[in-house]
């Protein structure tokens, strides 16, 4: 999929994060899939994912937010995750890898 990043905040888990978190927003179409009533205790909710850019090394990433502007496979990152994984802000979208561990 592709990544971006975003000013973080409170995101839809009900968790507040800082841009200097590593944490990601997962595409609405993923995180609706284990919908819940309560959006903050949807089961992706607080999940680490490993995120990596141009064969790179996997970054640890938490999920705690959707995103809505996303293609199932992409991810909205904080922009400390960002420019972990090697991307730098000025890139915008770049293509990446992810995966559950």
């Amino acid at each position: 999929g592709d990544a971006t990043f975003y000013d973080t905040g409170m995101g839809s888990c009900g968790i507040v994060s800082q841009d200097s978190s590593f944490i990601a927003a997962i595409s609405h179409l993923l995180m609706d899939s284990k919908k819940t009533a309560d959006p903050n205790k949807n089961p992706f909710c607080g999940t680490t994912i490993l995120c990596s850019y141009k064969g790179g090394p996997e970054i640890p990433v938490v999920i705690v937010d959707r995103c809505t502007g996303c293609a199932q496979w992409d991810l909205d990152l904080s922009p400390a995750a960002y420019q972990a994984i090697g991307a730098k802000t000025d890139d915008g979208r770049v293509s990446i890898s992810w995966r559950f561990p």
